[in-house]
């Protein structure tokens, strides 16, 4: 009986996407929507020969996106994971240091903490956010940790715990008000993860607004790409110089010597995929429309569907809709449908493996995860790219 009823679900969520998406296959998760503004621009950069991390694109590039997110200052790095770093860094944290992150997200999240020498320390998510529970997370930290001398510390490891990342899943911006509260009353460090949320809104502020810092990327996969590329974003003109110091080897100004006061990185991002990002940010409020009307299309979709649920973007938020989520029932029926929809030519993605699954992080600490569990046991994620119109929505 059951083996039946998810065999019609299934059926069911396959024929409505084949109905809304076209016919061509197969249809990718998300891919960049290039115009041919953005091939003059990369041109224009090949003519000047300033192909490196310095030049006008870069300049222009951190300035539209200082003005698009209505944060003071942007620093363009090489990829979001550098971005990451250089965050972690800013915020102090130290080899041996604990930084809170969710257990669901994208191993990228983790990977520059355990590089530093510090521990990913996980916790769970909220159902209605997809982000960081503050709610979850202030009892965990009741439980686990104290204050002494004014740094948080796990009573069960004795190590500081530093900081929180706090990442705007598939572009709907967490509950930054709570988790800024939160980060303040244990003397947290705030970094958001906003890799995938470029666009995105909580009560009329864009991602990043709560942060001490803010790491973006322009992945080939985001919403707007640099083909790789990422960006610290911070309202602190202080800490925007000191970004800029250490993703620039931390070189001394000098007209010909090569003097470097600390060990720093070469994070910048090249000019040549700054004209990229320059074209594409141009572009960003038409793709960001396209997306809503994509997320419009498939709720329309999956309306009135017994079994499988689509998720909204929270109440007071305005999302970029970079991947459209479905939940079903169980991780059965979830991986029969990822079955059937990539026989079909639609390449439907689960979400992420929780990190604490994954053998490197198996042993770090971690809260209480249910949610983040049944999420990813549940969750699958729709094809959203800005260049997918519905074939309901196709003229001949």
């Amino acid at each position: 009986m059951q083996q039946a009823a998810t065999h019609n679900l299934v059926d069911n969520v396959l024929v409505r996407l084949q109905a809304l998406l076209p016919a061509t296959r197969p249809i990718p998760l998300h891919e960049p929507d290039l115009q041919p503004d953005a091939w003059e621009m990369v041109k224009d950069c090949l003519d000047s020969g300033w192909v490196s991390s310095v030049g006008a694109y870069v300049d222009r590039f951190e300035q539209g996106l200082a003005e698009h997110t209505d944060i003071g200052h942007a620093v363009a790095t090489v990829n979001g994971t550098a971005a990451l770093h250089t965050c972690l860094l800013l915020a102090g944290v130290q080899p041996g240091d604990e930084v809170l992150l969710p257990a669901l997200t994208f191993v990228g999240t983790a990977n520059p903490v355990a590089a530093m020498g510090a521990i990913p320390h996980f916790v769970d998510s909220e159902a209605a956010t997809l982000g960081v529970d503050p709610v979850a997370l202030d009892a965990h930290l009741d439980r686990v940790a104290e204050q002494r001398g004014g740094v948080c510390i796990n009573r069960q490891t004795g190590r500081p715990i530093r900081a929180l990342v706090v990442v705007h899943v598939l572009g709907h911006v967490a509950d930054m008000p709570a988790l800024r509260a939160l980060a303040d009353r244990h003397r947290l460090k705030l970094i958001e993860d906003a890799a995938e949320a470029l666009g995105s809104l909580r009560d009329g502020r864009h991602a990043g607004h709560w942060g001490d810092l803010t790491a973006l990327s322009f992945n080939g996969n985001k919403v707007i790409t640099t083909g790789g590329g990422g960006a610290v974003l911070t309202g602190d003109p202080d800490l925007a110089r000191r970004a800029r110091h250490l993703t620039t080897t931390a070189k001394l100004p000098h007209a010909w010597a090569f003097e470097h006061d600390e060990v720093a990185f070469n994070y910048r991002l090249p000019n040549l995929n700054a004209a990229l990002g320059v074209a594409q940010l141009e572009r960003l409020a038409r793709l960001l429309a396209a997306k809503r009307r994509l997320a419009g299309a498939y709720a329309q979709a999956f309306s009135g569907l017994d079994g499988a649920r689509l998720f909204v973007e929270p109440p007071g938020c305005h999302s970029n809709h970079w991947l459209n989520l479905l939940l079903l029932p169980d991780r059965a029926q979830r991986d029969a449908l990822l079955t059937e929809t990539h026989a079909d030519g639609l390449l439907l993605r689960p979400f992420w493996t929780p990190l604490h699954r994954l053998s490197m992080y198996a042993d770090m600490p971690r809260a209480e995860l249910p949610v983040a569990e049944d999420l990813f046991a549940r969750g699958v994620c729709l094809p959203s790219s800005a260049n997918l119109v519905p074939a309901t929505q196709v003229t001949a």
